[in-house]
């Protein structure tokens, strides 16, 4: 879809209820004062009281609240964001994994290479909304999973959401959602159990999600991928295929996690993967879905990859047999990009040898996987040490806002490390959409989504 910019073709998907452009972009009614997705199921306004807007939190800066029908602060996110490499796609990314919250707008803009002032600038510009309204969005989101899936005190949400104080809370659920706190979880109409001591035991109940997508999705090629990866100790795939669940541990900027991630049935298009998240820290939880997100794919447009590879006629059988196939790509880039190299071997010996226990085994997980720097000094020789110094040293950077040219330029540059290895790092670790697939012949009518061609490829392989 690339982006629908024509207010008038906006509109119409409004009319026609497309849930194709959830996430897309977002409208609001003047007269109501509320703003949505536009598969919204509620009556169609009159394109005079429509506004447009390319974010929720730009909706949000101007006043309107949340539609609390079709809850547009929960759709899958823009394609655009993982495509693009430029400073605006970087600083998006970065935002979801929750890098304001952590670092402020001053820590963005300098892992952008830029002041503070040109990131406001030029998100404002583009996007309508700085850096501090977007994380503001994403906080109010996460405030509304919590506050509607768990029974952790209200006060103890405001700080896991990532708000400075209660009063800032307060005041932004009620501009967002147009209620108090309270009414929200009111509003969900049950309470389960506070999440923040959950035992670490298989089905405990967590914080459960929908990791919502738009189009169809091929969910069991996702999970053959999985299964076939998996790494003891840190990941497990269980259960027969269509209703398998994977599971792994996670490593977050606060604490950890052990995610479960269900493949489901197929559904129609537009629907969701569910999710539970056991969390140490609740202050984790929006970086935790982020990561998910970018494991599964769940932000593609799945449209326009399909319309691009189907038009080539030795892909459009395979586009036809597995309509919305993903490239999934890491929860742990710096993770995979090891592993990329080692090997699912290597990486099982690597987790015995260095990786660090949970404080309570999850099941069959019971490790996180070694962080770069241990590596780096536990093994230093060869083409491991060499990358792993390269991510312990900030050399090379595979997180969501990494520079992927420098980091191209880097990864070609490390003894030991394959042509292969290489694209495998850029399409898992970085998420590059446009990566051609080693060995083969891959005509420009395939760009920019060469590495779903290569996925096409090898899942008919």
């Amino acid at each position: 879809m690339g982006g629908v910019t024509d207010e008038e073709t906006r509109y119409e998907a409004v009319r026609s209820r497309d849930a194709r452009f959830d996430g897309e972009f977002f409208f609001a009614v003047e007269t109501t004062g509320i703003y949505c997705r536009p598969s919204c199921p509620a009556v169609t306004p009159k394109r005079a009281n429509v506004r447009f807007y390319a974010t929720a939190a730009a909706a949000q800066r101007s006043g309107f609240r949340a539609c609390r029908r079709c809850r547009p602060d929960a759709v899958p996110g823009s394609a655009a964001w993982n495509v693009r490499a430029d400073a605006v796609g970087r600083a998006m990314r970065m935002i979801n994994d929750g890098v304001v919250d952590r670092e402020g707008v001053a820590g963005l803009a300098a892992r952008l290479g830029y002041s503070a002032r040109q990131v406001q600038r030029q998100l404002t510009a583009e996007l309508g909304a700085g850096p501090v309204a977007l994380a503001r969005a994403r906080r109010a989101h996460a405030a509304r999973v919590l506050l509607q899936t768990t029974a952790v005190p209200i006060t103890e949400i405001a700080f896991a959401a990532g708000f400075a104080s209660v009063r800032q809370f307060n005041d932004t659920v009620r501009a967002v959602y147009g209620v108090t706190p309270t009414q929200l979880r009111r509003s969900a109409g049950t309470r389960r159990p506070a999440a923040r001591h959950a035992p670490a035991a298989p089905g405990a109940a967590g914080i459960p999600l929908r990791l919502s997508y738009r189009g169809p999705y091929r969910a069991g090629p996702v999970f053959d991928l999985l299964a076939e990866e998996a790494v003891r100790g840190v990941e497990e795939v269980t259960g027969a295929p269509g209703a398998r669940t994977y599971r792994r541990t996670l490593r977050l900027p606060y604490g950890t996690a052990v995610a479960a991630v269900d493949e489901g049935t197929p559904a129609a298009p537009g629907g969701w993967l569910d999710a539970r998240l056991h969390l140490t820290d609740l202050r984790d939880l929006t970086t935790a879905v982020q990561r998910l997100r970018r494991l599964f794919d769940l932000d593609a447009d799945p449209y326009a990859v399909d319309a691009r590879l189907a038009a080539d006629p030795a892909l459009a059988p395979l586009v036809t047999a597995r309509p919305g196939l993903r490239s999934p790509g890491a929860a742990d880039p710096e993770e995979m990009a090891v592993r990329a190299l080692v090997g699912p071997a290597g990486a099982e010996r690597l987790v015995r040898s260095h990786g660090k226990l949970l404080d309570a085994p999850y099941g069959t997980l019971t490790h996180l996987f070694p962080e770069s720097a241990a590596l780096a000094a536990a093994e230093p020789d060869g083409p491991l040490g060499a990358l792993t110094a390269a991510l312990a040293d900030g050399v090379l950077r595979l997180d969501a806002g990494a520079d992927r040219e420098a980091a191209r330029e880097v990864l070609r540059g490390l003894p030991g490390v394959s042509a292969r290895t290489v694209a495998d790092i850029r399409v898992r670790a970085l998420g590059e959409p446009d990566v051609a697939p080693p060995g083969v012949t891959a005509p420009g009518a395939w760009r920019p989504w060469r590495s779903y061609a290569g996925r096409h490829l090898r899942t008919a392989a």
